[in-house]
């Protein structure tokens, strides 16, 4: 569970790099990523 929030905050500073270089591609990779991320989250914890 710790990893994984761990991963989820890594992606989530990245998402916010992307946003502030204009990288938006690499952006929304980086939405995505943290979105599975947090269905994991929510699946483990339950």
């Amino acid at each position: 569970m710790k990893e994984l929030i761990k991963q989820y905050e890594t992606a989530k500073k990245k998402a916010l790099q992307f946003m502030k270089k204009g990288q938006i591609n690499n952006y929304f990779d980086a939405l995505i990523e943290m979105n599975n991320y947090k269905k994991m989250i929510t699946v483990s914890a339950n």
